[in-house]
């Protein structure tokens, strides 16, 4: 009898470390012949799957596929694109189990993050509903690290290296002028809820080289007097500060410092740039000269400056989905089981999608210092061997990256009726 194929979408904010997931489940799927057929890829994530856009990854070559492993972006391409509840657009989920059954997939491999273990759970549960069944798997991956029962979330880690090592880049740099220029230096990064982005900032400092660091967590509230004041007071000490501003820093009630006034595809508050609103805020009421930058797509595609840990964690997890499959599991999602942090031991477990889906898990209150502006000991211990060791890229002679190119093939369309995502 002939294997079912297997479906495979990258989902939302790519990471450094996404194709590192679709290469693992590509090569873990051709060393069993014997149980999956070919896999597919939605040409921009689930959308691809819903317009029975499909790409057929059999046409790739070997090396192609395993270049992935260093290449960041999204190889098939993403979407945010929010599938509605079952209630709202029963269709949509229809539409999908219409093209897999035309196209055989008897697997579903969802590549994203809270939005898309929601996607991953309702399908399983129609599938079975509609007389075929399928076996979905999540695979993690957000650079925001909230999604629950895993210990860590592939693609973080990369981010926060990004984040801590240009932290310290700039404080040196922002020292270096300090005396005859500017005084602060406000850095803007990703994390609408939870600020494990920001926190990543705190490792450019350490008991050898300290480096005074000012960090905004979304979970703590902005106390505006408390901030300045703390500004003030290092910059009176050590002559500048470097301030780590997660987007998502909120007031006492509620309102985001940066609320653009509307909402993205997946019903996000859309965030319209805290950094500057920091940057002005310390100019207008110290005084104190402020530079300011934003992050932005940087720390999220930054493959050239990988963290070593995020690489292997995120290949462990793409196998991983594709073992679980074979295994016959479904509704299911990879998780990441810490068991010590010096040395790093880490092994690959599973967790129900019910207990993933639309939940998030936002920094412990033991990671955040008294004060609100810093990161304890115990968040040292839990980020340290995340961001150790490094996994650089090839390089060719002009000095640049060798990244993956793909053909991308397309799949030929069986239903070829038009459906309007």
């Amino acid at each position: 009898m002939t294997p079912q194929n297997a479906f495979y979408a990258q989902s939302g904010g790519v990471t450094a470390v996404i194709n590192v997931s679709a290469c693992a489940v590509i090569e873990t799927a051709h060393r069993h012949p014997d149980k999956i057929g070919k896999v597919y890829a939605g040409r921009n994530g689930i959308v691809g799957a819903l317009t029975e856009d499909l790409i057929d990854t059999s046409r790739e070559s070997d090396a192609a596929i395993a270049a992935l492993r260093h290449t960041p972006g999204a190889a098939f391409g993403s979407c945010r694109y929010k599938l509605k509840s079952l209630e709202e657009n029963r269709a949509q989920y229809e539409r999908l189990i219409e093209v897999f059954r035309a196209h055989n997939i008897g697997c579903f491999f969802y590549n994203g993050g809270n939005d898309s273990a929601d996607t991953c759970h309702k399908v399983s549960q129609l599938s079975e509903a509609m007389g075929f069944p399928i076996r979905a798997i999540h695979i993690p991956k957000t650079v925001d690290n909230d999604l629950p029962v895993t210990d860590c979330c592939p693609g973080y880690a990369s981010a926060a290296k990004y984040v801590a090592l240009s932290t310290l880049e700039a404080s040196m740099d922002v020292a270096s002028m300090s005396a005859t220029s500017t005084k602060v230096f406000v850095f803007e990064v990703m994390g609408r809820h939870a600020g494990w982005i920001a926190a990543a900032g705190g490792m450019a400092s350490t008991s050898e080289r300290p480096v005074p660091i000012v960090i905004l967590f979304p979970e703590v509230p902005f106390d505006q007097d408390a901030f300045l004041a703390r500004v003030k007071a290092e910059v009176s000490k050590h002559g500048y500060c470097s301030v780590v501003v997660s987007e998502g820093v909120r007031r006492a009630d509620g309102k985001f410092l940066a609320d653009a006034g509307y909402t993205d595809a997946f019903g996000h508050t859309q965030l319209g740039g805290v950094a500057p609103v920091v940057a002005r805020m310390i100019y207008g009421e110290l005084g104190l000269r402020t530079h300011w930058a934003v992050a932005d797509y940087l720390q999220r595609s930054a493959r050239h400056i990988a963290s070593h840990t995020d690489v292997e964690h995120a290949y462990a997890v793409g196998r991983a989905a594709v073992e679980l499959a074979i295994a016959g599991g479904n509704a299911l999602m990879v998780t990441i089981e810490r068991s010590a942090d010096d040395p790093y031991r880490w092994e690959i477990g599973s967790a129900p999608l019910e207990e993933i889906a639309n939940r998030e898990k936002h920094m412990p209150a033991d990671f955040i210092t008294a004060d609100g502006f810093g990161i304890t000991d115990a968040c040292r211990r839990y980020l340290q061997p995340l961001i150790r060791g490094e996994d650089y890229p090839p390089f060719a002679e002009d000095g640049l990256p060798r990244y993956a190119r793909l053909q991308n093939a397309p799949v030929e369309k069986i239903l070829n009726t038009p459906f309007e995502p």
